[in-house]
């Protein structure tokens, strides 16, 4: 079993976008445990939880724009405002490819934005690809 520090947080509001990514994860061999927040508000509940030592921190955040009762974009300024997160890897999996979000996540601090590809051959790709290089090539930030 993988360990917390090992986890994912898909933060996904869409039941079929949540299964595709979870999916594609386990089809590209990922076996790291993945937490699922469903809104905004639920993903920003969590990170006030990492700050105050009650939830385990991620390896990586996948972060919808689109997200009901707080969008994608306040949950990304709510991550590089607090201390204990402000390093945490965090990659933008989203259906826009709008210039002004692209632009406002990278002026956020987004480390990758990924447009979510149309058919499920070319999402489990990029998700592939996504989870080769966060997770067994990129070098996380300690701990704070």
């Amino acid at each position: 079993m993988p360990t917390a520090e090992n986890m994912i947080l898909l933060v996904e509001d869409d039941p079929d976008h949540e299964a595709l990514a979870i999916r594609a994860l386990r089809k590209a061999n990922v076996a790291n445990e993945i937490k699922v927040a469903r809104d905004g508000a639920e993903a920003i509940e969590y990170m006030n939880g990492i700050a105050s030592g009650v939830n385990a921190m991620p390896q990586l955040v996948l972060l919808d724009l689109k997200l009901p009762k707080v969008e994608g974009l306040d949950v990304l300024r709510a991550i590089r405002a607090a201390d204990k997160t402000a390093l945490l890897p965090v990659v933008v999996l989203t259906s826009s490819d709008e210039e002004r979000d692209i632009v406002a996540s990278y002026r956020l601090g987004v480390n990758s934005y990924i447009r979510k590809p149309v058919n499920f051959t070319d999402f489990a790709e990029a998700t592939k690809q996504l989870g080769m290089y966060w997770l067994l090539l990129n070098q996380c930030p300690p701990t704070p």
